[in-house]
């Protein structure tokens, strides 16, 4: 049996749309309505990220539930969006970055692999991986110093609440009034390389996750489809899969192979590259004290720090809510990004189904 994206008339293949290539994308459309779609993504999953930031920061273990009770009893909601506006603004343009170097990546480096002779599985996979490389290097030129802005918004108040023992004594809490004054702030303090600080662990933590998450996630699409052929297919007496008729899957059928497919993707990439997301996060919010003087931590001192404070477990504080975050993300992200590709395909160039 065999899997196809063009029109057939073969009773033997499951009918899937065909993938669209960054020449059918009409650009303006493609990039207004992603600005517009993504940004309504990221307010609902916002309260995870700032559960783990908050976890991840922990001296000690926290649970979901404790750290959400104390939030919301001594912040409440508020406490859930802070750094939010920060994140929003700085979110578009990043998302824009990533979304054209996915795509070109993607359109260039399939068509190179297909003409070097690798199978379509395998092309999709390379090609998928190189798109995410790529996409994750682009879009930390403007994500990192809003991670940084953002993530000091998340962690203030943080030693108000009751859970105050649990902070980690070397957090900063330098008082911000808004993103504008973290931003002014940080850069007053440290310079140009505050804001940028953790770039390198970023690029570490997120072009391979990136990839990671990308490859994963076309070979889990395609063998969900495989399983799903097989499940309606009969064997003839060569032990072949022969299908009845053509089946082409309904919208619905599509979304939750797509979601299922970044779900899994996402536990993939998010038990791989925790430890260095955990790095990131301490690096870009906690400071160590020198002589009276509160200063950047290094990557080595903040491993040191960790294996202190619980080893390998330590680097894991946060899995869950980065796994939910993830998978949440990478669902609405994947279902909302082919919806999108879909709005915005050129009229003169329509999309065979």
């Amino acid at each position: 049996m065999s899997l196809s994206a063009a029109e057939d008339d073969s009773g033997s293949e499951i009918h899937i749309p065909a993938d669209i290539d960054w020449h059918m994308l009409d650009k303006s459309k493609f990039f207004f309505l992603g600005a517009a779609l993504f940004s309504g993504v990221s307010a609902a999953l916002y309260p995870v990220v700032v559960l783990k930031t908050r976890q991840q920061v922990s001296s000690t273990q926290v649970s979901c539930f404790k750290m959400s009770f104390s939030i919301m009893r001594y912040e409440g909601l508020r406490g859930f969006y802070r750094g939010f506006g920060t994140s929003l603004m700085g979110t578009i343009p990043a998302r824009a970055l990533y979304m054209g170097a996915l795509e070109v990546t993607k359109s260039s480096v399939g068509t190179a692999t297909v003409s070097l002779g690798f199978s379509d599985t395998t092309a999709t996979a390379l090609a998928n991986a190189a798109a995410g490389l790529s996409s994750a290097m682009a879009a930390q030129l403007v994500w990192t110093p809003i991670d940084v802005v953002s993530q000091r918004l998340m962690v203030q108040g943080y030693n108000d609440s009751n859970s105050s023992k649990n902070v980690n004594p070397n957090v900063n809490f330098c008082r911000y009034r808004n993103g504008l004054d973290a931003f002014r702030k940080i850069l007053y303090a440290d310079g140009p390389k505050g804001l940028y600080r953790g770039f390198g662990i970023s690029i570490l933590t997120y072009a391979p996750s990136n990839a990671v998450w990308w490859a994963s996630y076309s070979v889990a699409h395609k063998l969900i489809w495989s399983g799903i052929g097989c499940s309606m297919g009969k064997k003839d007496e060569s032990g072949s899969i022969v299908m009845g008729s053509g089946f082409r899957p309904d919208s619905k059928a599509l979304v939750a192979v797509q979601g299922l497919s970044a779900a899994m993707a996402s536990g993939i990439s998010a038990l791989i590259t925790m430890p260095l997301d955990t790095i990131k996060t301490r690096l870009q919010v906690l400071d160590r004290e020198e002589n009276g003087v509160r200063k950047p931590l290094n990557v080595l001192q903040t491993v040191r720090n960790l294996v202190q404070e619980g080893g390998l477990a330590a680097c894991y504080r946060g899995l869950g809510p980065r796994w939910a975050s993830m998978a949440l993300s990478a669902t609405t992200m994947i279902t909302t990004y082919e919806f999108l590709k879909r709005l915005s395909t050129k009229s003169q160039e329509p999309l065979t189904p």
